[in-house]
């Protein structure tokens, strides 16, 4: 009986050991849930490649961690209009709800960073902010009220004043013509970028439930509010003085992320910042238009010492390096191709007058051709992401100031005496050693040499050479007599003749 009751107290003992370690262990397992966080990345300075690249990577990490939210604290003056349109991309086809937030006091979206904020799922300013002035920049002077272009009488075509041609449909038959009765060519690209442009913030605005008709005013007429503003007119859905208190306003908000409602939990989450990666970083600096340049000519005059001295090795590997990330640069960027033509037909001029001296033509050719490519280059009237005069001058200057070092080099070996081969002696002056008849020895370079001419030469006078017929030398008396102590091939000294 104590044998049976020994056995049954072990048996209860090891089941509450047992017990205990399994709750244990699940209270562990729980304990290493991963918490829910925010996630927020900063958008600062022109939208640009870099821009694009960083934005890509905060919603990939924000989609790998499982982030509740996150969070794109803007602050941009705007940018390149192909990486804006990225970026919305990415925003739009995003797993994780993303709020836009204009942020800190005395930032601005304006330009792309409207339309990026219009994208977000939930947009915010905080107090001190601004957004708007969305027109894209290319476009130039905003449109009147309405989109029309401003009112001016069309151009004569023929009697009557006639604006339709004989081709041309009649107004009636032509509802643009009703609306706009002359459009010029460089209007109708006007009016294609700003139609694009308004159809895509209205899009964007429909599909957050925010106001359209202010959308499309800061397309056509540059228009900017502030956060008070913006709030009342239902351009952004809150404002919030910092990040704690954004994220206790959004609590609970529901929002449509890839046609799925959601209902946010942000009160109490975990804030994590994600800065730009070396790459991003570097990518940014690349990115300009500028460094490219700088680039792609210290690549090209690499190569081009390298040509000279074959075997350097240092000039040859630094240029290929700096001329392929300028090259990579330039691809991030929006080129005009006949800018990038004639940049690169002015440094294959240049390289050209390097190697094979053509007396500037080709070099200065040259330097015209890549002033005015590097002029045109970036096919962008964002400032950020235009060439700077200041650079182009500079390096025409550089450029200018080494073909020139060329070219009188180049003249000063033209007109240098040969150094070998016949031509070397043509033209220099010798001495008379010895002369019998129409023949005899002069001494000329350090040498003897045989040599014909007039009888009435003498040792020690000073003949002059003007041709070579084999090994022989033809003279003529020299306007000037030899010294009359010169010394001979001999090591004598030897008393000259009159």
């Amino acid at each position: 009986m104590l044998k049976s009751l020994s056995i049954i107290r072990m048996a209860l003992a090891a089941l509450a050991i047992v017990t205990g370690f399994g709750v244990a262990v699940g209270q562990q397992a729980g304990g290493d849930a991963p918490q829910p966080i925010a996630l927020i990345a900063e958008i600062t300075g022109p939208i640009g490649p870099a821009t694009t690249h960083h934005v890509e990577r905060v919603i990939e990490a924000a989609r790998d961690r499982d982030a509740a939210v996150l969070i794109l604290q803007i602050n941009t003056p705007g940018g390149l209009a192909d990486a804006m349109r990225e970026i919305i991309s990415e925003i739009l086809i995003s797993p994780v709800p993303v709020v836009g937030y204009v942020s800190p006091p005395g930032a601005h979206a304006a330009s792309a960073g409207t339309y990026i904020l219009y994208a977000t799922h939930v947009a915010a300013m905080a107090p001190g902010t601004n957004l708007g002035a969305a027109t894209p920049v290319s476009i130039g002077a905003p449109s009147p009220p309405g989109g029309q272009p401003a009112d001016r009488d069309p151009p004569e075509r023929g009697d009557g004043g006639d604006t339709a041609g004989d081709d041309e449909p009649a107004a009636e038959d032509n509802p643009l013509a009703e609306r706009i009765p002359w459009l010029a060519p460089d209007e109708a690209m006007t009016a294609k970028a700003t139609n694009d442009a308004v159809a895509l913030i209205r899009s964007l605005a429909e599909m957050h439930g925010r106001n359209a008709d202010w959308a499309e005013s800061a397309v056509r007429e540059a228009a900017s509010l502030s956060s008070a503003q913006a709030l009342e007119e239902n351009v952004i859905d809150l404002v919030a003085a910092d990040v704690d208190e954004l994220l206790e306003a959004i609590d609970g908000r529901k929002v449509t992320v890839n046609k799925a409602e959601l209902v946010l939990r942000t009160r109490g989450l975990t804030l994590e910042r994600i800065e730009m990666d070396p790459i991003t970083r570097l990518l940014g600096v690349l990115s300009n238009p500028n460094i490219a340049l700088i680039l792609m000519m210290i690549g090209v005059y690499g190569l081009i010492f390298e040509f000279w001295n074959p075997g350097a090795v240092a000039p040859g590997v630094v240029g290929a390096i700096c001329l392929t990330l300028g090259l990579y640069s330039l691809n991030q960027l929006p080129l005009d191709y006949a800018g990038l033509a004639l940049v690169g037909l002015g440094i294959a001029f240049m390289v050209t007058e390097a190697m094979t001296p053509t007396l500037g033509i080709l070099g200065f050719g040259g330097l015209i051709a890549f002033v005015l490519g590097a002029a045109m280059l970036i096919d962008t009237d964002v400032p950020a992401y235009q060439v700077s005069w200041w650079l182009i001058g500079f390096l025409a200057a550089l450029s200018g100031a080494f073909l020139t070092l060329l070219l009188g080099y180049t003249v000063r070996v033209y007109r240098r005496r040969p150094m070998s081969g016949s031509a070397r002696v043509v033209g220099a002056e010798a001495r008379v050693l010895d002369w019998s008849g129409t023949g005899g020895h002069v001494w000329v370079e350090g040498e003897r040499w045989r040599a014909t001419g007039t009888a009435d030469l003498a040792p020690g006078m000073s003949v002059r050479i003007d041709d070579v017929e084999g090994l022989t030398l033809v003279v003529r008396n020299g306007a000037k007599q030899a010294s009359q102590n010169s010394e001979g091939p001999d090591g004598e000294q030897r008393q000259g003749e009159p």
